[in-house]
């Protein structure tokens, strides 16, 4: 893809309804030639918006107005670039644990926790977070939790009465990032769009929790090492294996792999990706009501709803 209508497709079809800034960015950059140039050069998984647009933002290409905008791209670009170069995006979204929780709560407990894709991990907490469902309240046994997840919800969504209990948390990442670590840190924030103020206050504080309590990442490939991670949870646990919006930067023959690997190991699979990544799910996945961008959740490579990119809703459409 081109990326011009990269840019275009993010603005709207992501950006528009959750950060105005951002949607209208994205819009003018699509009709920049002298920009599209400069993003051109780069290699293609580079080109990904969400990242250049990031890597400006810890560059100092900050104005509001386009013009100053631009011009600020186009000094800082070699900067910018090496950023680009060195870093991936890792929206490492803690509110994803909130459409993540009722296909956990399926499970029996209590459950070893294994995400592929982790970043910082800040997704291995469903435990530690509080949940608002609609009018439904849902809180640690310690009470409420620093981090609060608010999620809309449509159908019989299976919304449990208590957080499960969980007694091992890893994971495996190309490039791990480390919460406790302030350059890390402000990666992840500069991740969180323009106008987030409450994503923005939901990272750091699951950071927090993250840094006081550090999960075991390891540095690789998911398809090398989920099979060592699997094998190293407690026996007398239900093992889960979940990603969130990670394999859409695998290759097709690397995301059927990862498929045909997990579902022959001593695990349970819960998946998070947009429509269309895992091909096996597309005929048994019903029409989205919306264009809107929307990941597939699904468990043992069974799907059960749409989930809002960052959490903010779940549309189940299984029957009770």
């Amino acid at each position: 893809m081109e990326p011009a209508q990269r840019f275009r497709d993010f603005a709207l079809r992501e950006a528009r309804d959750n950060s105005p800034l951002y949607h209208r960015r994205a819009l003018d950059i699509s009709t920049d030639p002298t920009v599209l140039a400069l993003i051109g050069r780069l290699p293609t998984d580079k080109q990904q918006p969400n990242l250049i647009l990031a890597a400006a933002r810890v560059n100092g290409a900050n104005a509001i107005p386009y013009r100053e905008f631009s011009e600020q791209l186009r000094q800082n670009w070699p900067a910018i670039s090496a950023t680009v170069s060195t870093r991936r995006t890792q929206t490492n979204e803690a509110g994803r644990a909130a459409t993540l929780l009722p296909a956990l709560a399926r499970l029996p407990g209590p459950l070893s926790l294994i995400e592929v894709g982790a970043s910082a991990g800040l997704c291995l907490y469903p435990d530690r977070f509080s949940y608002r469902y609609n009018a439904a309240a849902l809180d640690p046994p310690d009470g409420p939790s620093p981090v609060v997840l608010t999620c809309r919800t449509t159908g019989a969504v299976p919304i449990p009465d208590r957080l499960p209990r969980v007694v091992h948390r890893a994971g495996v990442d190309l490039h791990p990032l480390d919460a406790g670590d302030s350059a890390d840190r402000q990666w992840l924030a500069a991740l969180v769009w323009p106008g987030q103020d409450e994503r923005l206050a939901r990272l750091h504080a699951a950071c927090a929790i993250a840094a006081a309590d550090p999960p075991t990442i390891l540095t690789g490939d998911l398809n090398d090492q989920v099979t060592e991670l699997v094998q190293a949870a407690p026996r007398d646990s239900s093992v889960v294996v979940f990603h969130s919006a990670v394999l859409t930067y695998l290759s097709p023959q690397a995301r059927a792999d990862f498929r045909a690997t997990v579902r022959n190991l001593p695990c349970h699979w819960i998946s998070q990706e947009g429509t269309g990544v895992l091909p096996s799910l597309v005929d048994r996945t019903p029409a989205p009501a919306s264009k809107a961008a929307q990941l597939v959740l699904a468990l043992d490579d069974e799907p059960l709803a749409f989930a809002g990119p960052h959490g903010q809703s779940l549309d189940w459409f299984v029957p009770a």
